[in-house]
C-alpha cells in the first residue's frame, strides 16, 4: 500500500511519510492507493478483541512502513488507560433498531478522543522514520471537539508543538474553558475573530506557504495537521465502525441484509470513515449524513451542487458550524474513480467562486450511498427532550441532530432496518442547551448548570467535566484570521 495525493496521484508516499506532513505538498490529501478487504473469517476474529486487539488487527493494514512492535507500542499507548472502562466505544440500545456508539468516553468526552489519543503516537512514531530531528509543528483549526482532544494528546509530547485556533464566537463555554485551561509547555491556544471555516482557510494558507516552509526548515521544524486532513487521524476513526459492526453480530443481530449509519457530521471526515469502513467489507446499506442549519452537505448530497454562498448561523451544534467540508476532497476522489485532475479543478472552483457541481455520474454514485438531512436548533432540542421522556437516554445537540435525520429517513424511506448512530460528545459538553431541552431550570453559572443537569436528568457528571471547575484559564489571546501566521510565529518564538 502506498498513500497517493487526491490532487496529483503520481504523488506517493509511505503511512509514516503521509502522517508526518500531514497533507500532500501541493494542498491535496492522502488517501491509500489499496484498500484491505475483510471477510467473515476476520470479522469474526475480530469479534473476539478487545478494543486494543481489534485497532491492531485493523490499523496494521494501513501502517505499511511501521514495525509489529510499533502499531501494538501506538495502539496500546493510545487506548489504556485512558476510556472508561477500558471501552473506547460501546453501544447503547435505545428503542429497537438504534444502536447509539457512545464515542464520547474518553479523556475530553468527544468522538476525536478515539484518533487524536492515537494520532501522538503515530506522528512521534513516523517522524523518527522521516523527518531527520526536526520539531514537528502541529497546526489546529478547530469548531470545539478537535482542539481540545489534540491538545491534550500532544500534551508535553517531546519534539512537538501544537497551536490551536478556534472561532471566538463560536465554541460552547465549556468548549472554550477545556482549550484555554490546558497545561503543557508546548500547547498553545488562540481564538480568532471568524468562524470556523476562517480559521480552516488560514491553516491550510499557512500550511501550504513555502515562504512559510522555509522559516520553519530554518529552524528545523515542520508542519503537520492534527485535523482530520491527516490521514493519521482519518484511520483510527474506521476502527470504531468496524468495532460497532462486530459487536452487533456478537449481540446475535441479524444483518445479513446490513444495517445503516448515521454521522452528524461538518467537515465529513467521521462519515467518511464509515465510508471506508463499508469498502473494506462492512455490511452498511446507507450512510446517512446529518447536518443542522448550515445545512451545505445535505444540498449537496441531494442537488450535486456544492455552494458555500450562503449564510452561515451559529448554531447549539457548534462542531457542525462549518461550510467547507474538507474530507469531502477524499470522497470525490473515490466517486470520480480516481481523477485527480478533476477532484483539483473543483477544489480550485471552490476555492475561486465557492461553488462546484459534479457530474450525473458521480451524483448518481454519491445517492447510491448517502442520504442527506438537516434540522435546525429548535428541531434539536425538542429530540434530546423527546428521547430522554421516552427512553431516559440524554444525548448531546450533535447526537440529536444524527437522531432527528434517522427519524426523517424512517419516515421518508420506510427503512427501519438496525442503524448505528455516531454520538459524538458528552451532553455536559453542552450542558446550557441540554439542560434547557429537558428542564425549565437555569443557572448564570456554567458549573451550576453542570450541576442542575445532572440532579435533574439523574445523570452522571464526568470526570474530566467536574475536573474543570477549578482549572485556571492560561490563554487569553485574540487575533484577527488575518495575523494567524503572526501568532503562529509568535507561539513558536521565531
Amino acid at each position: 500500500m502506498n498513500y497517493i495525493s487526491t490532487r496529483d496521484k503520481s504523488i506517493k508516499a509511505t503511512a509514516a511519510q503521509a502522517i508526518s506532513q500531514g497533507i500532500s505538498v501541493e494542498g491535496g490529501l492522502f488517501v491509500p492507493d489499496t484498500f484491505p478487504v475483510l471477510n467473515e473469517k476476520d470479522f469474526a476474529e475480530i469479534a473476539k478483541l478487545d478494543y486494543v486487539g481489534r485497532a491492531k488487527y485493523i490499523l496494521k493494514n494501513f501502517l505499511n512502513d511501521f514495525t509489529e512492535e510499533e502499531v501494538d507500542y501506538c495502539v496500546k499507548g493510545a487506548y489504556t488507560g485512558s476510556f472508561d472502562n477500558e471501552q473506547p466505544a460501546p453501544i447503547s440500545l435505545v428503542g429497537k433498531n438504534a444502536n447509539i456508539l457512545e464515542l464520547w468516553h474518553g479523556p475530553t468526552c468527544a468522538f476525536k478522543d478515539l484518533a487524536l489519543q492515537l494520532l501522538p503516537y503515530l506522528l512521534t512514531t513516523s517522524a523518527k522514520k522521516v523527518s531527520n530531528g526536526k520539531k514537528i509543528v502541529i497546526l489546529v483549526a478547530t469548531s470545539g471537539d478537535t482542539g481540545k482532544a489534540a491538545l491534550e494528546g500532544f500534551c508535553d509530547v517531546e519534539d512537538t508543538e501544537i497551536l490551536v485556533f478556534y472561532p471566538s464566537d463560536g465554541v460552547s463555554p465549556m468548549q472554550k474553558l477545556q482549550m484555554d485551561s490546558q497545561k503543557g509547555e508546548n500547547v498553545h491556544v488562540c481564538a480568532i475573530k471568524g468562524n470556523f471555516d476562517d480559521a480552516q482557510t488560514g491553516v491550510k494558507k499557512i500550511f501550504t506557504d513555502n515562504s512559510v516552509k522555509k522559516v520553519l526548515e530554518e529552524n528545523n521544524m515542520q508542519f503537520s495537521s492534527a485535523n482530520s486532513i491527516n490521514w493519521g487521524r482519518l484511520a483510527p476513526q474506521i476502527v470504531y465502525y468496524i468495532s460497532a459492526y462486530c459487536d452487533m453480530l456478537s449481540r446475535g443481530e441479524d444483518l445479513k441484509d446490513g444495517f445503516n449509519i448515521v454521522v452528524p457530521t461538518g467537515n465529513f471526515g467521521n462519515i467518511l470513515a464509515a465510508y471506508y469502513a463499508k469498502k473494506m467489507g462492512v455490511p452498511v446499506n446507507k450512510l446517512i449524513c446529518a447536518s443542522n442549519a448550515n445545512n451545505v452537505l445535505t444540498d449537496f448530497i441531494n442537488t450535486g451542487k456544492y455552494d458555500r454562498n450562503r449564510s452561515f448561523f451559529t448554531t447549539i451544534s457548534p462542531s457542525m458550524d462549518i461550510l467547507i467540508s474538507s474530507n469531502l476532497e477524499r470522497m470525490l476522489f473515490e466517486l470520480s474513480e480516481n481523477n485527480d485532475k478533476a477532484v483539483a479543478k473543483m477544489q480550485n472552483d471552490l476555492s475561486e467562486s465557492g461553488t462546484f457541481t459534479v457530474s450525473q455520474e458521480i451524483k448518481t454514485k454519491m445517492n447510491e450511498l448517502f442520504w442527506g438531512g438537516c434540522c435546525d436548533d429548535k428541531a434539536t432540542l425538542e429530540t434530546i427532550k423527546e428521547l430522554f421522556q421516552e427512553y431516559g437516554y440524554l444525548c448531546d445537540t450533535h447526537t440529536a441532530v444524527a437522531m432527528n435525520v434517522y427519524k426523517q429517513y424512517v419516515e421518508t424511506t420506510g427503512d427501519d432496518r438496525a442503524t448505528v448512530i455516531a454520538s459524538t460528545a458528552s451532553p455536559y459538553k453542552f450542558a446550557n442547551s441540554v439542560l434547557s431541552a429537558v428542564s425549565d431550570k437555569k443557572s448564570d453559572s456554567e458549573f451550576d448548570t453542570v450541576r442542575l443537569l445532572s440532579e435533574e436528568t439523574k445523570t452522571e457528571i464526568p470526570d474530566p467535566i467536574k475536573a474543570l471547575e477549578n482549572a485556571q484559564v492560561r490563554f487569553k489571546e485574540i487575533c484577527e484570521k488575518e495575523d494567524m501566521l503572526e501568532s503562529v510565529y509568535k507561539a513558536l518564538g521565531i
